[in-house]
């Protein structure tokens, strides 16, 4: 781990700051027509998340500067793994399964873009590589390996649940507009019993993840190395 407080700081202090442009450009900031609509997404809802974590990370290291340039730069090593394993379901996810479709949050969604490439594969990676550049070994107990699925959950329940009532007011409606989850594997009307299926499989693979990182934090992260 690196055990220089200048370098973590100007590391957060670059990652708050692309994280939370590529949060503006893709709500629509920068171009003064704000998209609330997409806020429906897990992926800007996970990016929230990583930019608070940033935000947090950021000022505390700043604060801690003061006492020396040397030191321990690692904060809240429990909660930002957590934020790395919701993070990185937003990266692959995104890649494996919704950029191949040619998955669109709107209509004037586009893929190669620098909001679309910072919210799905900057932000992401950047919260990864903190959490293995900076914070201490063996801070993790098993306990946080069922955490990292808290986020998600609430996500889950809230969209699903939105997506749900617009379906069953559609059809009291019989007015014949299709409802927009957010996601196709969402999607109980066309997917059945299907949607399920990748729902439970979504959350099994946080779960693995989660326990990729308890065992790299026990088993293979040594705190007397990679010192600067």
């Amino acid at each position: 781990m690196i055990k220089d407080k200048r370098i973590a700081l100007a590391f957060r202090a670059v990652a708050l700051v692309l994280a939370t442009s590529g949060f503006l450009s893709m709500l629509g900031v920068f171009e003064g027509t704000v998209h609330l609509s997409i806020l429906a997404y897990y992926t800007m809802l996970s990016n929230v998340l990583v930019i608070v974590l940033f935000c947090v990370l950021t000022v505390r290291t700043a604060r801690d500067l003061r006492k020396g340039k040397s030191g321990n730069a690692g904060y809240y090593a429990r909660f930002e793994m957590v934020c790395a394993v919701d993070i990185l379901l937003t990266f692959v996810v995104y890649w494996v399964l919704l950029a191949p479709t040619f998955f669109a949050m709107d209509d004037s969604y586009e893929m190669w873009t620098f909001g679309n490439l910072a919210v799905h594969c900057f932000t992401p990676l950047l919260c990864i590589l903190d959490y293995f550049l900076f914070t201490q070994a063996r801070h993790l107990k098993y306990r946080d390996v069922y955490y990292s699925v808290i986020f998600p959950v609430i996500y889950l329940v809230a969209t699903s649940a939105a997506g749900l009532l617009g379906y069953v007011y559609s059809i009291s409606q019989d007015d014949g507009k299709p409802v927009r989850f957010p996601y196709f594997f969402f999607d109980f009307d066309r997917l059945g019993i299907w949607s399920f299926v990748f729902i439970g499989a979504i959350l099994i693979y946080i779960l693995l993840n989660a326990h990729v990182f308890y065992l790299i934090d026990k088993k293979i992260r040594k705190n007397n190395k990679n010192r600067i």
